[in-house]
């Protein structure tokens, strides 16, 4: 019979499968565009935006000589903690700027070597927004007691100097020892990320997300400096300062001895024992058995350091005589610091209040360099007893053998090793209280993160108003963490909704087959 074609029900489930196969074709092609979309568009979430890099110079004018350091970091993260880095270290040939108060107009050629590799290491671009400090520290605090005027003079020329180069000069100044003290325990800490607030659910729990800071412990050549976070109280006020960073609260302990750098502290021991010697000749313990050396009368009482011990004698001249003992040499320092009263519950020398120790310390500048000579800083030497051991033995050897052995380093630098080990030890035991049971608390340090250890960084942190009082707002998962859980959830979701789709789909068909 004539008309339409029937449709039977093989037909129909033959047409019901192809467009089912069809459809499920047409799901995956999509579903595998989705993925490929979200994958993309994560990447491309996830790229790190162009850096616009900032760079500032620091100037660290201390007594024996001056370094140029040159930092950069990521314009937006410059709140962040930890992301300033070092890129260039100077060190300017000849002395402190102190020497130069008879000699001003020799500032300028002075600083430009330095300068002008800093003119090169930085892009031209940014040159006039990159700023330029310069510190002064003891040396200059020195000559300012001497002489106001004089070191006025310094700065003067140092600031004409620094404001000829196309930076953006900020100004000279004479830090505080306080301010190098504190400046130097934010160095260390925020190298160590000490003031970063840890991530994770701590952060749900109060007071959870604190990290313990560290000391710093700092030695030039005419101060040094100790700050830490004490666990007590603070009994004297002006030992005590204040910080807000990050969003936490510390009560910080610092002090600076004037006249008790490595250098200082020699002219003042040669001061106090010149006195006791035998006419022009000094019998020394912390010089090598057969080193001679003869010094003026004139220039051990020419700074304010030795002012306390100076008294007419009937020689303009003297000689050193080695003898190499580390234990009359010791007993000689001591001498140095006066312990005899303390109107606090404790105190270092000197009168000065010092509370109990705590935590761990970051020993740098000179602390680092003669703990580096004799070999205590790479390897880690936990006992006292065995630091002591290697000072006794060195010093003990004749001075024509030490000359051998060391015969690439200055001889001004290397017959003071002696003196310096001992007076390290004698320092960080007698001065600042270190036993036996937390010698291994000290870590002699040169660099965190490539970063020099010191007051420059804490300083242009400061300076710059890099560290924020408040912690500063950051999202509670990272863009990385967030952009992985997105896509993680969306595939999810379309394969939910992909084979709940399938499966009711194919439901239908048996319906209608059924029917």
């Amino acid at each position: 019979m004539g008309g339409r074609p029937e449709i039977t029900t093989q037909n129909y489930s033959s047409v019901t499968k192809f467009c089912s196969q069809n459809l499920l074709v047409i799901l995956g092609f999509t579903f595998i565009l989705a993925v490929i979309a979200l994958i993309a568009v994560g990447l491309t979430q996830n790229k790190p935006l162009p850096e616009n890099v900032k760079y500032g110079i620091v100037l660290d004018a201390g007594s024996s000589h001056t370094s140029v350091y040159i930092y950069e970091w990521p314009a937006e993260k410059e709140n962040d903690t930890g992301v300033v880095r070092q890129i260039k270290e100077c060190n300017v040939q000849g002395p402190g700027i102190s020497k130069y108060a008879q000699k001003v107009q020799e500032i300028d050629v002075y600083l430009t070597e330095c300068m002008g590799k800093a003119t090169q290491v930085i892009p031209e671009s940014r040159h006039q927004e990159t700023p330029v400090y310069l510190g002064a520290t003891a040396g200059m605090r020195l000559l300012r007691m001497e002489s106001e005027k004089l070191a006025d003079q310094v700065l003067d020329a140092v600031t004409k100097s620094l404001s000829s180069y196309p930076f953006n000069f900020q100004g000279a100044k004479i830090i505080t020892g306080e301010e190098e003290g504190a400046y130097g325990w934010i160095t260390v800490n925020y190298l160590l990320d000490k003031f970063k607030q840890k991530s994770g659910f701590l952060n749900l729990i109060p007071g959870g997300n604190s990290q313990e800071t560290v000391g710093a412990l700092d030695l030039g050549g005419a101060s040094t400096q100790i700050t830490f976070v004490p666990q007590g109280d603070i009994e004297s006020p002006a030992n005590a300062l204040l910080f807000r960073l990050y969003g936490k609260d510390y009560s910080v302990y610092t002090h600076s001895f004037l006249c008790y750098g490595k250098d200082q502290a020699l002219w003042q021991k040669l001061a106090k024992d010149i006195q006791e010697s035998n006419g022009g000749t000094l019998q020394d313990p912390c010089f090598h058995p057969g080193y001679e050396k003869k010094v003026n009368i004139s220039d051990l009482y020419s700074n304010p350091c030795t002012k306390r011990f100076e008294k007419t004698l009937s020689f303009k001249q003297f000689q050193i005589q080695g003898t190499g003992n580390y234990q009359q040499c010791q007993q000689s320092i001591l001498g140095i610091f006066d312990t005899s009263d303390c109107p606090y519950s404790q105190c270092s020398f000197n009168g000065i209040f010092l509370p109990p120790l705590h935590g761990k310390f970051r020993a740098f500048s000179a602390f680092y360099f003669v703990m580096k000579f004799f070999n205590l800083t790479t390897e880690k030497i936990s006992s006292l007893e065995k630091v002591t051991d290697i000072m006794e033995t060195f010093c003990s050897k004749p001075w024509l053998e030490v000359k051998t052995t060391f015969g690439k380093i200055k001889e001004k630098y290397l017959s003071e090793y002696c003196f310096s080990g001992t007076y390290i030890l004698s320092l960080l035991q007698h001065g600042y209280h270190f036993t036996a049971v937390n010698w291994a608390n000290i870590d002699f340090t040169e660099k965190i993160k490539d970063t020099n250890a010191g007051w420059t960084l804490g300083y242009m942190l400061n300076l710059t108003n890099m560290i924020p009082a408040e912690k500063p707002f950051t999202a509670p998962l990272s863009h990385s963490i967030y952009v992985f859980l997105m896509v993680l959830f969306s595939l999810i979701l379309v394969t939910v909704v992909v084979v709940g789709f399938i499966v009711f789909h194919r439901h239908s068909c048996f319906w209608k087959e059924e029917v």
